[in-house]
Protein backbone atom coordinates (compact mmCIF):
# COMPACT_ATOMS: atom_id res chain seq x y z
CA UNK A 1 0.00 0.00 0.00
CA UNK A 2 1.43 3.48 -0.77
CA UNK A 3 2.24 6.00 1.74
CA UNK A 4 1.08 9.62 1.94
CA UNK A 5 3.88 12.21 1.23
CA UNK A 6 2.64 16.21 2.54
CA UNK A 7 3.45 18.58 -0.08
CA UNK A 8 4.94 21.92 1.32
CA UNK A 9 4.53 24.84 -1.11
CA UNK A 10 7.12 27.70 -0.33
CA UNK A 11 6.66 29.25 -3.84
CA UNK A 12 5.23 32.32 -2.09
CA UNK A 13 7.94 32.60 0.48
CA UNK A 14 11.56 31.02 -0.86
CA UNK A 15 10.12 30.94 -4.97
CA UNK A 16 9.13 34.94 -4.40
CA UNK A 17 12.95 35.31 -3.15
CA UNK A 18 14.00 34.02 -7.11
CA UNK A 19 15.33 37.41 -9.32
CA UNK A 20 12.17 39.29 -10.60
CA UNK A 21 9.71 37.19 -9.21
CA UNK A 22 8.42 39.72 -6.42
CA UNK A 23 4.04 39.54 -6.19
CA UNK A 24 2.30 42.30 -4.74
CA UNK A 25 -0.80 41.14 -2.00
CA UNK A 26 -3.49 40.41 -4.29
CA UNK A 27 -1.12 38.17 -6.60
CA UNK A 28 0.10 36.48 -3.75
CA UNK A 29 -3.70 35.57 -2.44
CA UNK A 30 -4.97 34.59 -5.85
CA UNK A 31 -1.76 32.42 -6.55
CA UNK A 32 -2.42 30.74 -3.04
CA UNK A 33 -6.24 29.88 -3.65
CA UNK A 34 -5.18 28.05 -7.07
CA UNK A 35 -2.33 25.89 -4.68
CA UNK A 36 -5.29 25.00 -2.81
CA UNK A 37 -7.29 24.04 -5.50
CA UNK A 38 -4.26 21.92 -6.77
CA UNK A 39 -4.04 20.09 -3.27
CA UNK A 40 -0.77 20.97 -1.88
CA UNK A 41 -0.96 20.18 2.11
CA UNK A 42 0.80 23.12 3.39
CA UNK A 43 1.24 26.86 1.98
CA UNK A 44 4.38 28.53 3.45
CA UNK A 45 2.93 31.81 2.62
CA UNK A 46 5.74 34.40 3.41
CA UNK A 47 7.87 35.79 5.92
CA UNK A 48 6.00 38.13 8.66
CA UNK A 49 8.69 39.89 10.05
CA UNK A 50 10.49 40.63 7.38
CA UNK A 51 8.57 43.77 5.91
CA UNK A 52 4.19 45.18 6.80
CA UNK A 53 4.06 44.67 3.49
CA UNK A 54 5.09 40.78 3.52
CA UNK A 55 3.12 40.31 6.97
CA UNK A 56 -0.06 41.38 5.28
CA UNK A 57 0.23 39.15 2.42
CA UNK A 58 0.78 36.48 4.79
CA UNK A 59 -2.28 37.39 7.39
CA UNK A 60 -4.69 37.75 4.20
CA UNK A 61 -3.74 34.27 2.59
CA UNK A 62 -4.39 32.47 6.05
CA UNK A 63 -8.15 34.22 6.27
CA UNK A 64 -8.26 33.00 2.20
CA UNK A 65 -7.04 29.57 2.19
CA UNK A 66 -9.27 27.25 4.50
CA UNK A 67 -8.11 23.71 3.21
CA UNK A 68 -4.80 23.27 3.78
CA UNK A 69 -2.28 24.89 6.22
CA UNK A 70 -0.54 28.04 5.96
CA UNK A 71 2.72 28.52 7.59
CA UNK A 72 4.51 31.73 8.56
CA UNK A 73 8.47 31.76 8.60
CA UNK A 74 10.14 33.10 11.64
CA UNK A 75 14.12 32.97 12.74
CA UNK A 76 14.50 31.79 16.07
CA UNK A 77 13.86 34.74 18.01
CA UNK A 78 10.29 35.52 20.11
CA UNK A 79 9.62 38.63 18.39
CA UNK A 80 9.50 36.66 15.20
CA UNK A 81 7.74 34.22 16.56
CA UNK A 82 4.99 35.97 17.68
CA UNK A 83 4.97 38.20 14.21
CA UNK A 84 4.60 35.36 12.43
CA UNK A 85 1.70 33.00 14.62
CA UNK A 86 -0.47 36.67 14.82
CA UNK A 87 -0.06 36.24 10.95
CA UNK A 88 -0.91 32.81 10.76
CA UNK A 89 -3.41 32.52 13.16
CA UNK A 90 -6.75 33.23 10.87
CA UNK A 91 -6.13 30.19 9.18
CA UNK A 92 -7.74 26.84 11.37
CA UNK A 93 -4.72 25.08 10.68
CA UNK A 94 -1.79 27.39 10.76
CA UNK A 95 1.61 26.40 11.11
CA UNK A 96 4.78 28.43 13.46
CA UNK A 97 7.68 27.03 10.80
CA UNK A 98 11.01 28.76 12.52
CA UNK A 99 14.68 28.25 12.16
CA UNK A 100 18.06 27.99 12.59
CA UNK A 101 21.39 27.17 11.54
CA UNK A 102 23.20 23.77 12.50
CA UNK A 103 26.30 24.22 10.28
CA UNK A 104 29.82 24.36 11.41
CA UNK A 105 30.50 27.32 9.11
CA UNK A 106 27.02 28.97 9.44
CA UNK A 107 27.30 28.62 13.55
CA UNK A 108 30.76 30.50 13.27
CA UNK A 109 30.58 33.13 10.91
CA UNK A 110 26.83 33.94 10.79
CA UNK A 111 25.13 33.20 13.96
CA UNK A 112 28.57 33.50 16.51
CA UNK A 113 27.27 30.40 18.32
CA UNK A 114 28.63 27.48 20.05
CA UNK A 115 27.04 24.39 19.57
CA UNK A 116 25.75 24.05 23.15
CA UNK A 117 23.80 27.89 22.82
CA UNK A 118 22.23 27.05 19.29
CA UNK A 119 20.92 23.72 20.91
CA UNK A 120 19.33 25.88 23.88
CA UNK A 121 18.63 28.57 21.26
CA UNK A 122 16.36 26.12 19.17
CA UNK A 123 14.90 24.46 21.95
CA UNK A 124 13.45 27.28 23.71
CA UNK A 125 12.06 28.47 20.61
CA UNK A 126 10.03 25.51 19.34
CA UNK A 127 9.22 25.48 23.21
CA UNK A 128 7.56 29.56 22.68
CA UNK A 129 6.13 28.57 19.49
CA UNK A 130 4.59 25.28 20.85
CA UNK A 131 2.70 28.13 23.84
CA UNK A 132 0.75 28.90 20.49
CA UNK A 133 -0.11 25.96 18.50
CA UNK A 134 0.71 22.39 18.28
CA UNK A 135 1.69 22.41 14.27
CA UNK A 136 5.50 23.83 14.85
CA UNK A 137 8.06 22.53 12.10
CA UNK A 138 11.78 23.12 12.90
CA UNK A 139 14.18 23.66 10.50
CA UNK A 140 18.20 23.10 10.72
CA UNK A 141 19.55 25.47 8.34
CA UNK A 142 22.05 24.08 6.12
CA UNK A 143 21.35 20.57 7.81
CA UNK A 144 23.45 18.96 4.26
CA UNK A 145 26.61 20.56 5.81
CA UNK A 146 26.09 19.72 9.55
CA UNK A 147 27.67 17.06 11.13
CA UNK A 148 25.54 14.40 11.72
CA UNK A 149 25.07 13.46 15.44
CA UNK A 150 24.81 16.94 16.46
CA UNK A 151 21.93 17.67 13.88
CA UNK A 152 20.79 14.54 15.84
CA UNK A 153 20.88 15.95 19.01
CA UNK A 154 19.26 19.12 17.92
CA UNK A 155 16.31 17.48 16.14
CA UNK A 156 15.91 15.45 19.72
CA UNK A 157 15.74 18.78 21.66
CA UNK A 158 13.22 20.10 19.25
CA UNK A 159 10.80 16.92 19.07
CA UNK A 160 11.25 16.68 23.18
CA UNK A 161 10.18 20.98 23.15
CA UNK A 162 7.06 20.33 20.46
CA UNK A 163 8.27 20.35 17.18
CA UNK A 164 5.40 18.10 15.20
CA UNK A 165 7.74 18.78 11.76
CA UNK A 166 11.30 18.22 11.40
CA UNK A 167 12.62 19.60 7.86
CA UNK A 168 16.29 19.08 7.24
CA UNK A 169 17.12 21.37 4.21
CA UNK A 170 19.75 21.23 1.83
CA UNK A 171 20.56 24.66 1.57
CA UNK A 172 23.14 25.14 -1.15
CA UNK A 173 22.53 22.47 -2.94
CA UNK A 174 25.34 20.81 -1.82
CA UNK A 175 24.49 17.04 -1.35
CA UNK A 176 24.56 14.26 -3.80
CA UNK A 177 21.57 11.78 -3.74
CA UNK A 178 22.54 9.05 -2.30
CA UNK A 179 24.72 10.92 0.55
CA UNK A 180 21.46 12.66 1.18
CA UNK A 181 19.20 9.42 1.65
CA UNK A 182 21.33 8.02 4.08
CA UNK A 183 21.48 11.36 6.24
CA UNK A 184 17.53 10.59 6.07
CA UNK A 185 18.23 6.93 7.16
CA UNK A 186 20.47 7.93 9.44
CA UNK A 187 18.30 10.73 11.30
CA UNK A 188 15.32 8.20 11.33
CA UNK A 189 17.22 5.56 13.17
CA UNK A 190 19.15 7.76 15.76
CA UNK A 191 16.87 10.56 16.47
CA UNK A 192 15.35 9.79 19.62
CA UNK A 193 11.58 10.13 19.24
CA UNK A 194 11.69 10.54 15.51
CA UNK A 195 8.41 8.60 15.33
CA UNK A 196 6.89 11.73 16.99
CA UNK A 197 7.44 14.19 13.78
CA UNK A 198 7.41 14.32 10.20
CA UNK A 199 10.43 14.42 8.10
CA UNK A 200 10.59 16.93 5.52
CA UNK A 201 13.24 17.70 3.35
CA UNK A 202 14.28 21.10 0.94
CA UNK A 203 16.34 20.80 -1.69
CA UNK A 204 18.36 23.69 -3.52
CA UNK A 205 19.44 23.03 -7.36
CA UNK A 206 22.68 24.75 -7.23
CA UNK A 207 24.24 21.21 -8.67
CA UNK A 208 21.00 20.82 -10.58
CA UNK A 209 19.63 18.04 -7.72
CA UNK A 210 16.94 18.78 -6.16
CA UNK A 211 14.24 16.91 -7.61
CA UNK A 212 16.72 13.91 -7.34
CA UNK A 213 17.60 14.46 -3.51
CA UNK A 214 14.19 15.38 -2.67
CA UNK A 215 13.13 11.69 -4.23
CA UNK A 216 16.24 10.13 -2.40
CA UNK A 217 15.04 11.40 0.54
CA UNK A 218 11.40 10.34 0.32
CA UNK A 219 12.14 6.87 -0.73
CA UNK A 220 14.52 6.89 2.17
CA UNK A 221 11.40 7.96 4.53
CA UNK A 222 10.84 11.36 4.82
CA UNK A 223 7.43 12.44 4.22
CA UNK A 224 7.35 16.19 3.69
CA UNK A 225 8.58 17.52 0.34
CA UNK A 226 9.43 21.48 0.14
CA UNK A 227 9.18 22.46 -3.63
CA UNK A 228 8.04 25.18 -5.82
CA UNK A 229 5.91 25.81 -8.59
CA UNK A 230 8.50 24.91 -11.76
CA UNK A 231 11.19 25.08 -9.23
CA UNK A 232 11.83 29.07 -8.75
CA UNK A 233 13.37 30.47 -5.64
CA UNK A 234 16.62 31.96 -4.73
CA UNK A 235 19.72 31.25 -7.11
CA UNK A 236 19.24 28.50 -9.21
CA UNK A 237 15.66 27.85 -7.39
CA UNK A 238 14.10 24.63 -5.46
CA UNK A 239 13.00 21.48 -6.35
CA UNK A 240 10.37 21.96 -8.71
CA UNK A 241 6.86 20.59 -7.22
CA UNK A 242 5.49 19.31 -10.81
CA UNK A 243 9.26 17.04 -11.18
CA UNK A 244 8.89 15.62 -7.87
CA UNK A 245 4.83 14.80 -7.65
CA UNK A 246 4.89 13.35 -11.39
CA UNK A 247 8.16 10.94 -10.69
CA UNK A 248 6.18 9.88 -7.71
CA UNK A 249 3.35 8.75 -10.17
CA UNK A 250 4.82 8.03 -13.11
CA UNK A 251 6.96 5.51 -10.94
CA UNK A 252 4.42 4.34 -8.75
CA UNK A 253 6.01 0.92 -9.07
CA UNK A 254 9.50 2.51 -7.70
CA UNK A 255 8.33 4.60 -4.75
CA UNK A 256 5.10 3.31 -3.72
CA UNK A 257 4.45 6.95 -2.57
CA UNK A 258 0.96 9.29 -2.94
CA UNK A 259 0.34 12.65 -2.66
CA UNK A 260 -2.74 14.80 -2.48
CA UNK A 261 -2.25 16.90 -5.73
CA UNK A 262 -4.60 17.28 -8.01
CA UNK A 263 -2.58 16.66 -11.39
CA UNK A 264 -4.67 18.32 -13.78
CA UNK A 265 -3.65 21.96 -11.99
CA UNK A 266 -0.45 21.38 -12.66
CA UNK A 267 -0.19 23.10 -15.31
CA UNK A 268 -2.89 25.80 -14.85
CA UNK A 269 -0.90 26.78 -11.91
CA UNK A 270 2.63 26.82 -13.53
CA UNK A 271 0.90 29.40 -16.00
CA UNK A 272 -0.75 31.36 -13.81
CA UNK A 273 2.47 31.93 -11.10
CA UNK A 274 4.37 32.77 -15.11
CA UNK A 275 1.36 35.46 -15.58
CA UNK A 276 1.70 37.12 -12.13
CA UNK A 277 5.64 36.82 -12.25
CA UNK A 278 5.67 38.00 -16.13
CA UNK A 279 8.77 35.01 -16.76
CA UNK A 280 7.65 32.50 -19.43
CA UNK A 281 7.91 28.89 -18.82
CA UNK A 282 10.68 27.75 -20.66
CA UNK A 283 9.91 25.36 -23.50
CA UNK A 284 12.37 22.67 -22.76
CA UNK A 285 11.02 22.39 -19.09
CA UNK A 286 10.49 19.12 -18.19
CA UNK A 287 7.02 18.04 -17.40
CA UNK A 288 4.81 22.17 -18.40
CA UNK A 289 7.51 23.48 -20.94
CA UNK A 290 5.69 23.87 -24.40
CA UNK A 291 8.52 21.37 -25.93
CA UNK A 292 7.72 18.65 -22.95
CA UNK A 293 4.88 16.42 -25.31
CA UNK A 294 6.22 17.59 -28.81
CA UNK A 295 7.96 15.22 -31.03
CA UNK A 296 10.37 16.55 -34.26
CA UNK A 297 12.31 12.99 -34.60
CA UNK A 298 10.56 11.02 -37.64
CA UNK A 299 11.40 8.00 -35.67
CA UNK A 300 9.47 9.23 -32.59
CA UNK A 301 6.28 10.88 -34.28
CA UNK A 302 5.86 6.86 -35.66
CA UNK A 303 6.30 5.37 -32.95
CA UNK A 304 3.84 7.99 -31.27
CA UNK A 305 1.18 7.82 -34.16
CA UNK A 306 1.14 3.83 -33.28
CA UNK A 307 1.34 4.14 -29.49
CA UNK A 308 1.75 7.17 -27.75
CA UNK A 309 3.50 5.26 -24.99
CA UNK A 310 6.47 4.65 -26.77
CA UNK A 311 7.61 7.84 -26.50
CA UNK A 312 5.35 9.61 -24.09
CA UNK A 313 5.53 8.42 -19.84
CA UNK A 314 2.12 10.63 -19.23
CA UNK A 315 -0.06 12.40 -21.14
CA UNK A 316 -0.41 16.25 -21.53
CA UNK A 317 -4.15 15.94 -19.81
CA UNK A 318 -2.73 14.60 -16.54
CA UNK A 319 -0.91 17.78 -15.47
CA UNK A 320 -3.82 20.07 -16.78
CA UNK A 321 -2.70 20.95 -20.65
CA UNK A 322 -5.99 21.11 -23.04
CA UNK A 323 -5.36 20.41 -26.94
CA UNK A 324 -7.72 23.32 -27.52
CA UNK A 325 -7.56 26.65 -25.82
CA UNK A 326 -8.93 29.02 -28.09
CA UNK A 327 -12.34 29.93 -25.15
CA UNK A 328 -14.39 33.42 -26.45
CA UNK A 329 -14.49 35.38 -29.13
CA UNK A 330 -16.28 38.53 -29.59
CA UNK A 331 -19.90 37.70 -29.52
CA UNK A 332 -19.19 35.52 -26.98
CA UNK A 333 -21.73 36.30 -24.02
CA UNK A 334 -21.62 37.72 -20.20
CA UNK A 335 -22.85 34.22 -18.97
CA UNK A 336 -20.00 32.08 -20.90
CA UNK A 337 -17.31 34.66 -20.07
CA UNK A 338 -18.11 34.24 -16.20
CA UNK A 339 -18.47 30.31 -16.62
CA UNK A 340 -14.74 30.04 -18.24
CA UNK A 341 -13.05 32.29 -15.70
CA UNK A 342 -14.64 30.21 -12.73
CA UNK A 343 -13.48 26.86 -14.57
CA UNK A 344 -10.26 28.58 -14.32
CA UNK A 345 -10.66 29.24 -10.66
CA UNK A 346 -10.73 32.73 -10.54
CA UNK A 347 -13.88 33.80 -8.42
CA UNK A 348 -15.08 37.83 -9.33
CA UNK A 349 -17.79 39.53 -8.04
CA UNK A 350 -20.03 41.34 -10.43
CA UNK A 351 -17.81 44.34 -10.37
CA UNK A 352 -14.66 43.18 -11.43
CA UNK A 353 -16.37 40.35 -13.76
CA UNK A 354 -18.11 43.95 -15.89
CA UNK A 355 -14.41 44.99 -15.41
CA UNK A 356 -12.60 42.06 -17.05
CA UNK A 357 -15.68 41.74 -19.67
CA UNK A 358 -15.23 45.18 -20.88
CA UNK A 359 -11.59 44.74 -21.55
CA UNK A 360 -12.19 41.30 -23.09
CA UNK A 361 -14.72 43.01 -25.92
CA UNK A 362 -12.22 45.89 -26.43
CA UNK A 363 -9.27 43.04 -26.88
CA UNK A 364 -11.38 40.78 -29.32
CA UNK A 365 -12.11 43.85 -31.43
CA UNK A 366 -8.10 44.06 -31.95
CA UNK A 367 -7.65 39.89 -32.40
CA UNK A 368 -8.65 37.17 -34.60
CA UNK A 369 -8.24 34.58 -32.05
CA UNK A 370 -9.04 34.94 -27.50
CA UNK A 371 -6.86 32.32 -25.54
CA UNK A 372 -6.94 30.74 -22.67
CA UNK A 373 -3.26 33.17 -21.75
CA UNK A 374 -4.86 36.40 -23.30
CA UNK A 375 -8.15 35.87 -20.84
CA UNK A 376 -5.62 35.37 -17.82
CA UNK A 377 -3.39 38.37 -19.02
CA UNK A 378 -6.42 40.18 -18.79
CA UNK A 379 -7.60 39.09 -15.43
CA UNK A 380 -3.95 40.08 -14.10
CA UNK A 381 -3.46 43.25 -15.45
CA UNK A 382 -7.28 44.54 -14.23
CA UNK A 383 -7.91 43.16 -11.28
CA UNK A 384 -4.99 41.82 -9.43
CA UNK A 385 -2.81 45.05 -10.03
CA UNK A 386 -1.35 47.11 -7.44
CA UNK A 387 -3.77 50.84 -7.18
CA UNK A 388 -2.13 53.38 -9.46
CA UNK A 389 -0.17 56.58 -8.52
CA UNK A 390 0.78 56.92 -12.03
CA UNK A 391 -1.58 55.98 -14.50
CA UNK A 392 -1.33 55.95 -18.47
CA UNK A 393 -4.17 57.58 -20.11
CA UNK A 394 -3.24 57.91 -23.41
CA UNK A 395 0.06 57.35 -25.17
CA UNK A 396 0.96 57.45 -28.84
CA UNK A 397 4.92 57.04 -30.28
CA UNK A 398 6.23 57.64 -33.92
CA UNK A 399 9.82 55.80 -35.05
CA UNK A 400 11.31 54.22 -38.35
CA UNK A 401 14.18 54.32 -39.90
CA UNK A 402 13.21 57.95 -41.31
CA UNK A 403 12.10 59.30 -38.64
CA UNK A 404 13.32 60.82 -34.76
CA UNK A 405 11.48 58.58 -32.33
CA UNK A 406 9.40 60.49 -30.21
CA UNK A 407 6.41 59.88 -27.86
CA UNK A 408 3.17 61.67 -26.49
CA UNK A 409 1.68 60.44 -23.38
CA UNK A 410 -0.95 61.29 -21.31
CA UNK A 411 -0.87 60.60 -17.80
CA UNK A 412 -2.56 60.80 -14.36
CA UNK A 413 -0.51 61.59 -11.33
CA UNK A 414 -2.22 60.92 -8.22
CA UNK A 415 -5.14 62.06 -9.93
CA UNK A 416 -3.40 65.35 -11.40
CA UNK A 417 -3.67 65.05 -15.37
CA UNK A 418 -0.32 65.55 -17.02
CA UNK A 419 0.71 65.88 -20.94
CA UNK A 420 4.12 65.84 -22.40
CA UNK A 421 6.15 64.84 -25.72
CA UNK A 422 9.75 63.48 -25.57
CA UNK A 423 12.29 62.30 -27.65
CA UNK A 424 14.73 58.63 -27.34
CA UNK A 425 16.89 56.60 -29.47
CA UNK A 426 13.97 54.65 -30.27
CA UNK A 427 9.94 53.77 -29.53
CA UNK A 428 10.69 52.45 -26.01
CA UNK A 429 13.51 54.52 -25.06
CA UNK A 430 11.36 57.32 -26.32
CA UNK A 431 8.01 56.33 -23.81
CA UNK A 432 10.27 55.75 -20.92
CA UNK A 433 11.86 58.62 -21.17
CA UNK A 434 9.03 60.64 -21.76
CA UNK A 435 7.39 58.96 -18.38
CA UNK A 436 9.89 59.48 -17.02
CA UNK A 437 9.79 63.56 -17.09
CA UNK A 438 6.25 63.37 -16.10
CA UNK A 439 6.66 61.52 -12.76
CA UNK A 440 9.71 63.01 -11.79
CA UNK A 441 12.14 59.68 -11.54
CA UNK A 442 14.73 58.48 -13.45
CA UNK A 443 15.24 55.24 -12.42
CA UNK A 444 17.91 53.11 -13.99
CA UNK A 445 16.10 49.93 -16.31
CA UNK A 446 18.04 46.93 -15.57
CA UNK A 447 16.12 44.60 -17.42
CA UNK A 448 13.37 44.50 -20.15
CA UNK A 449 12.13 41.21 -21.71
CA UNK A 450 8.86 40.76 -24.20
CA UNK A 451 7.21 37.60 -24.55
CA UNK A 452 4.20 36.88 -26.86
CA UNK A 453 1.42 35.25 -24.37
CA UNK A 454 0.06 33.25 -27.59
CA UNK A 455 1.29 32.28 -31.12
CA UNK A 456 0.48 34.59 -34.22
CA UNK A 457 1.37 37.97 -35.14
CA UNK A 458 -1.56 39.57 -33.45
CA UNK A 459 -0.72 37.76 -29.93
CA UNK A 460 -0.73 40.16 -26.89
CA UNK A 461 2.74 41.12 -25.65
CA UNK A 462 3.63 40.61 -22.21
CA UNK A 463 6.64 42.75 -21.00
CA UNK A 464 8.25 43.13 -17.46
CA UNK A 465 10.31 45.12 -16.81
CA UNK A 466 13.08 45.43 -14.06
CA UNK A 467 14.19 49.14 -12.37
CA UNK A 468 16.40 50.24 -9.39
CA UNK A 469 16.92 53.50 -7.59
CA UNK A 470 18.26 54.98 -5.13
CA UNK A 471 19.55 50.85 -4.12
CA UNK A 472 15.61 50.15 -4.37
CA UNK A 473 14.74 47.58 -7.17
CA UNK A 474 10.79 46.83 -8.51
CA UNK A 475 9.72 44.92 -11.13
CA UNK A 476 6.33 45.32 -13.67
CA UNK A 477 4.92 43.57 -15.64
CA UNK A 478 1.49 44.21 -18.46
CA UNK A 479 0.36 42.76 -21.59
CA UNK A 480 -1.24 44.53 -24.73
CA UNK A 481 -1.60 43.80 -28.39
CA UNK A 482 0.36 46.69 -28.67
CA UNK A 483 4.09 46.19 -27.39
CA UNK A 484 4.26 49.83 -26.98
CA UNK A 485 1.71 49.90 -24.70
CA UNK A 486 2.46 46.94 -22.90
CA UNK A 487 5.83 48.31 -22.29
CA UNK A 488 4.81 51.50 -20.89
CA UNK A 489 2.12 49.94 -18.70
CA UNK A 490 4.78 47.79 -17.35
CA UNK A 491 7.32 50.55 -16.45
CA UNK A 492 4.37 52.18 -15.08
CA UNK A 493 3.68 49.19 -13.09
CA UNK A 494 7.24 48.89 -11.57
CA UNK A 495 7.26 52.36 -11.15
CA UNK A 496 3.91 52.20 -8.89
CA UNK A 497 5.12 49.30 -7.30
CA UNK A 498 8.83 51.30 -6.49
CA UNK A 499 6.24 54.18 -5.02
CA UNK A 500 4.06 52.03 -2.75
CA UNK A 501 7.72 50.40 -1.33
CA UNK A 502 8.92 53.36 -0.57
CA UNK A 503 5.93 54.89 1.13
CA UNK A 504 5.43 51.78 3.37
CA UNK A 505 9.46 52.27 4.29
CA UNK A 506 8.25 55.91 5.59
CA UNK A 507 5.47 54.23 7.19
CA UNK A 508 7.40 51.39 8.85
CA UNK A 509 9.96 54.36 10.24
CA UNK A 510 6.63 56.19 11.74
Amino acid sequence: MSERIYIFDTTLRDGEQSPGATMNRDEKVRLARQLEILGVDIIEAGFPAASQGDFEAVRDIALAVQNCQVAGLCRALPSDIDRAWEAVKGNPQARIHTFLATSDIHMKYKLRKERHEVLDMAEAAVKYAASKTSNVEFSAEDASRSDWPFLAQVFERVIAAGATTINVPDTVGYTQPQEFAELIRYLLENVKGSHKAVFSVHCHNDLGLATANTLAALKAGARQAEVTLSGIGERAGNAALEEVVMSMDVRKDFYQLTTNINKEQIFPSTRLLSLIIGQPIPPYKSIIGANAFAHESGIHQDGVLKNRQTYEIMTPESVGRQEEDMVLGKHSGRAAFDKRLKDLGYRLDEEQLGIVFTAMKKLADRKKEIFVEDLEAVVLDEIFRLPDKYRLEYLSALSGNMAIPNAVVKMYVDGEERILSDFGTGPIDAVFNTIGKVVGRSPKLVRYAVNAITGGTDAQGEVTVKIEENGKTSVGRASDADIIVASAKAYLNALNRLAKRQEDSICARL
